[in-house]
C-alpha cells in the first residue's frame, strides 16, 4: 500500500461518497456472490466484523466462508479464538473418534469471558455443516479451525504439560517448574499482569527459557494431519501461545500500543505457522474483527503504533493473496457487556453518526448490500470517515467513542454493509432451544 497524507474525520463531500455507493453497491446476495467469485483468487481470505455481538455479520461470514470451501481448496478456518478451545472444536470437526459427537456440547466447553463470541447458535450452525461437509471427505482433505489468539495462558500450558507427562516426564517436570513461578495469581492472567507493575518480578526468564527450550525438544510435526502429528503440532503450539501471552500480558500493564502487537503478531505467525503445516495450496480463512482483519495503515491506528492481521498478512504475503473483507452497520442490537466479565446484555445500536460509513450506507438507500473495491469506482469513499466499532464491553451512549477514522478502499478489498443487525444469540441465554433460531434467513 503506497503511503498518503492523512486527513482530518470528514463530515463534508458527502454527496459524492453516497453517489459511489450508489453506483457500486449490490445487493446483498449478488454481492456476496461477487466476494467469493473474486476471493477464489487469495491464499489468505480475512473477514472481519464491526462488533463481536452481531448475528448477520456470524452468519454472513459464515455463508461467504462455505461457498468458498464447496468451490475451493480451503484448508482451515483460523478464528479470533483461544487456541485450546478451538482445537477441542477442530477434533470435532475433522471427526476424531475421541472427541464429543455433539457439536453443542464441544461449544459449552468455552469458559472464558466473553463465551457468546463462538458459544453461540450461529457458530453452531456453521459447525455442524462443517463436520457434515468433512465427514464426506478423506481425512487429509478436511478443513480445520483453529484458534489464533493469545490469551489462554495457563490453559495453554496445562496442555503442554499433559502432553510433555506422556511424551517425557524430565521434560514435565522442568515445564512444572517454569509455570510455578505463576501459581501465586490463582491462574489470573490479569492479576499476574497487575503484579508486574507493582514489582519488577516477573516470570518472562523462567517461561521463555524453558519454553524455548520445550518447542526445540518437542518432536516436530510432520504434515499429512493423523492424529500423532496433529497432537505434536497442538503441543508446540501451545508452548509457543504461552510463551507469547506472558509476554502480552506484561506488555498489557505497560500501557500502550505493543500488548496489542503481540497479540495481533502472534495471530499472523499463528496464521503463518498453520499454512505451512497444511502444506496445501488451499486457502486460509480468518474470522476477527474489523479492527485485526482491515489493514491498519488505513486508519488512525497506524498514528498509534499499532500493527495488524491485515496489514502484516498483505506484507506478507502481497496484496494480490490477500483479500480482507470488512462489515458495518447502520443500526439494530448487539450482544456485548457494560465491563470485562459482566453478564452480557442485549443491546440497541443507535443510527449510525452523521457522515460516516453506516450513515453514507444508509443515505444511499441501498439496505443490506455489498461491495468489491476492485470493481468499483470508489472515488467518493477515498476521503477518511468513521467507521463503527463494537467490542465485547460496550456502552451505546458513548457512541462518538465508538468510532476508527477509515479510508474504506484502502482498509479492504470489499465491504458488507447490513442496514439493520440483529444480536447473535449466545448458547448460555438460549439454553432452551435445541435447533436453530428460525429468524435465520439462511443457513449455510
Amino acid at each position: 500500500m503506497s503511503a498518503r497524507k492523512r486527513a482530518p474525520q470528514r463530515t463534508d463531500g458527502i454527496d459524492a461518497a453516497v453517489e459511489a455507493v450508489e453506483r457500486n453497491a449490490r445487493p446483498i446476495e449478488d454481492g456476496l456472490d461477487r466476494i467469493v467469485e473474486t476471493a477464489t483468487d487469495a491464499s489468505y481470505v480475512l473477514i472481519g466484523e464491526a462488533s463481536h455481538g452481531t448475528s448477520e455479520f456470524y452468519r454472513r461470514r459464515a455463508q461467504v466462508t462455505a461457498e468458498l470451501i464447496r468451490e475451493t481448496d480451503v484448508a482451515f478456518v483460523g478464528v479470533e479464538g483461544d487456541w485450546t478451545d478451538c482445537f477441542a472444536v477442530n477434533r470435532h470437526v475433522r471427526g476424531d473418534p475421541t472427541a464429543p459427537e455433539d457439536t453443542r456440547t464441544v461449544l459449552e466447553g468455552f469458559d472464558r469471558w466473553p463465551t457468546w463470541m463462538w458459544a453461540n447458535w450461529e457458530v453452531l450452525d456453521f459447525l455442524e455443516w462443517l463436520r457434515e461437509y468433512n465427514a464426506e471427505r478423506p481425512p487429509e482433505d478436511r478443513v480445520g479451525f483453529y484458534g489464533l489468539d493469545v490469551y489462554s495462558l495457563y490453559e495453554s500450558m496445562a496442555a503442554v504439560v499433559d502432553y510433555l507427562d506422556d511424551l517425557d516426564p524430565e521434560l514435565a517436570e522442568r515445564a512444572r517448574d517454569a509455570y510455578h513461578c505463576f501459581e501465586p495469581y490463582g491462574e489470573d492472567a490479569r492479576e499476574y499482569a497487575r503484579s508486574t507493575r507493582i514489582a519488577p518480578e516477573n516470570c518472562e526468564d523462567e517461561v521463555v527459557s524453558v519454553l524455548t527450550d520445550i518447542v526445540d525438544k518437542l518432536p516436530r510435526p510432520e504434515t499429512g494431519g493423523d492424529a500423532v502429528d496433529e497432537s505434536a503440532f497442538d503441543a508446540v503450539q501451545n508452548a509457543l501461545v504461552a510463551r507469547n501471552a506472558e509476554s502480552y500480558y506484561r506488555e498489557m500493564a505497560k500501557g500502550g500500543p505493543e500488548s496489542w502487537n503481540v497479540r495481533d503478531r502472534h495471530m499472523t505467525d499463528t496464521l503463518d505457522r498453520l499454512c505451512e503445516r497444511e502444506d496445501t495450496e488451499g486457502a486460509a480463512i480468518v474470522w476477527a474483527h474489523n479492527t485485526h482483519v482491515g489493514d491498519a495503515r488505513a486508519t488512525d491506528m497506524a498514528d498509534r503504533g499499532k500493527v495488524n492481521i491485515g496489514q502484516l498478512a498483505r506484507e506478507r504475503h502481497g496484496e494480490d493473496d490477500v483479500h480482507l473483507v470488512g462489515m458495518g452497520t447502520h443500526r439494530g442490537s448487539v450482544i456485548a457487556g457494560r465491563s470485562w466479565d459482566a453478564t452480557p446484555e442485549r443491546m440497541e445500536v443507535p443510527a449510525a453518526t452523521n457522515a460516516s460509513y453506516g450513515d453514507v450506507f444508509h443515505r444511499a438507500g441501498v439496505g443490506d448490500a455489498a461491495m468489491v473495491f476492485d470493481d468499483a469506482d470508489a472515488s467518493g469513499l477515498e476521503p477518511e470517515r468513521g467507521q463503527r466499532a463494537i467490542g465485547v464491553v460496550y456502552h451505546p451512549e458513548r457512541e462518538l467513542g465508538n468510532y476508527v477514522p477509515t479510508v474504506l478502499p484502502e482498509r479492504y478489498d470489499s465491504f458488507v454493509h447490513v442496514e439493520e443487525s440483529r444480536a447473535l444469540y449466545p448458547l448460555a441465554t438460549h439454553s432452551e432451544r435445541r435447533d436453530v433460531p428460525e429468524t435465520y434467513p439462511w443457513g449455510v
